[in-house]
């Protein structure tokens, strides 16, 4: 079950992500951090980054989510794995880069806590009537 999750939950964050980072977001952080962005994205990295932030939320969050009763305290857990793994990113850039903007600190913060009690949702709420 635990590979059917994975990339059920992979599709989902892969989908919504695109969403932000290809429409919504360009532009924001083109003019928050654009000084710093690379003309050319390292994809391989990238890459390893979702496959590995993917094991993440399905071990800890979508998972146990599948198997337990509450979709409700699944997607609180899936917020707040958002909300702490991005804030470890974006704190650690806050402290360590000369000039990293706070605001771009809150948004990610904010969309790191959106978009994984979201994909939780979705990867809970398809996984208990495809897998369980």
């Amino acid at each position: 079950m635990r590979l059917k999750l994975y990339f059920l939950t992979l599709v989902i964050f892969l989908a919504i992500d695109s969403l932000w980072l290809g429409l919504v977001a360009p532009k924001f952080y083109e003019s928050q951090i654009g000084y710093i962005m690379a003309d050319d994205p390292n994809i391989l990295v990238a890459g390893i980054f979702y496959l590995l932030f993917i094991v993440g939320i399905v071990v800890f969050v979508v998972e146990p989510g599948v198997k337990g009763d509450s979709l409700s305290q699944a997607v609180l857990r899936g917020a707040l794995f958002g909300l702490v793994t991005y804030a470890t990113y974006d704190l650690t850039n806050l402290v360590t880069l000369e000039g990293w903007p706070i605001l771009v600190t809150l948004v990610d913060l904010m969309w790191g806590t959106v978009l994984c009690a979201t994909v939780t949702l979705v990867s809970v709420w398809a996984g208990k009537r495809l897998f369980k």
